[in-house]
């Protein structure tokens, strides 16, 4: 299959593994950004083919592992109105809040849906006008055009029984973040390549310049994260720090310049909260101000919930690339897909639920689980 198999391809994966070998002469930290990129290295095992001393460490990535806890209890407080229609793709649905999830709201009798478009959840405000319908506008640059666009489709069809609740998360900012902490590690990072597809590599720029470190942009098939260890790995020999594109396939230098003036027309930068890593300024967006009458927050009262996280969860550390998931006492045990106990292992970007997707909580048990092919 074009464009598929040839980035899976088993003798190009080999000779990429033998340059990254001849290349690193010392040991490295690289941290792969995006939860997708995580389970492809997983899933593959490409993280247990590099040399020694060669370590990848997983990211912020997962759009569902960074929605913080109390902005999953306002959803939850919003659903279970009376009146309201919650719009969700499935995957925010098993995460808990602090006293259950979105199905248990939906089994209590709340009008939860999956959608698979924001835009639907627009279509059905439209056929239903004595309901709010709230859509759930969560993740990070990639799926933020699709929510602008709803947004501007209500505004535009005169909708006023439609709104969004937005937890939108910006990469360069963490990044910044990672990298700013006295506690940080990493010395190179393989970039998202949907997220620059959409804003363009400029982005990133002025991350290098600033901490000297090498961002290589790339996608989410084995080849493209093993050529990515390959071009972090070369510039760090050679004591560069550059942004470079190996995702030229997908990612032009500008991005796409149709989204990028619809995100501007419909958000503004603000500061946000992060699960597991706090507050960031300037690292979300909000609706403008002409988009007010759209904001779910704006709208309901939600704003005075307390929250209450895990005490053994230490996915804050594991998305700050402190530590893995088999680090955590409870993975695998008192934690698992159904029995999370954070984002990390309900979230299917999450690292934790890669790991024990992928049998990383068996090999403990001197229970080796070859890489899928």
């Amino acid at each position: 299959m074009k464009f598929l198999d040839e980035y899976r391809d088993a003798d190009a994966a080999a000779a990429l593994v033998r340059a990254i070998g001849r290349a690193a002469t010392r040991p490295w930290t690289i941290m792969e950004v995006c939860g997708g990129q995580t389970h492809t290295i997983v899933r593959y095992g490409l993280d247990t083919l590099l040399p020694p001393g060669i370590e990848l460490v997983h990211g912020p990535g997962c759009p569902v592992c960074v929605t913080p806890l109390e902005m999953i209890d306002r959803a939850h407080a919003i659903a279970a109105k009376p009146g309201v229609t919650f719009c969700s793709f499935g995957d925010m649905l098993r995460v808990p809040g602090s006293t259950g999830d979105l199905l248990r709201l939906k089994s209590e009798g709340a009008d939860v849906r999956v959608v698979y478009s924001p835009l639907d959840a627009v279509n059905i405000a439209a056929a239903n006008p004595g309901r709010q319908v709230v859509f759930f506008a969560i993740g990070f640059e990639t799926t933020a055009p699709a929510n602008a666009m709803s947004a501007w489709m209500a505004k535009k069809r005169g909708l006023t029984n439609f709104s969004l609740l937005v937890s939108h998360v910006l990469v360069p900012p963490t990044i910044a973040a990672i990298l700013a902490a006295p506690d940080n590690r990493v010395q190179a990072f393989l970039g998202p390549g949907h997220v620059c597809a959409v804003v363009g590599c400029a982005e990133y720029e002025p991350l290098v310049e600033q901490y000297r470190v090498p961002i290589v942009v790339t996608g989410f098939e084995p080849i493209d994260l093993l050529d990515g260890v390959l071009g972090a790995i070369e510039q760090l020999e050679a004591g560069r720090a550059e942004v470079e594109n190996r995702y030229a396939r997908a990612v032009r230098p500008d991005g796409n310049l149709r989204s990028r003036q619809l995100l501007a027309d419909v958000f503004e930068v603000c500061d946000r909260k992060w699960r597991g890593v706090g507050l960031i300024p300037n690292s979300g967006w909000r609706l403008r101000d002409e988009y007010r009458a759209f904001d779910a927050e704006h709208r309901f009262t939600v704003g005075d919930i307390e929250t209450q996280e895990s005490e053994v969860c230490i996915s804050g550390e594991i998305l700050r690339g402190l530590k893995k998931p088999h680090h955590c006492p409870a993975f695998g045990t008192e934690c698992t897909p159904q029995t999370p106990l954070g984002a990390t292992m309900v979230s299917a970007e999450g690292a934790c639920a890669a790991y024990h997707a992928y049998g990383r909580h068996l090999e403990p048990l001197g229970i080796r689980v070859p890489a899928r092919a």
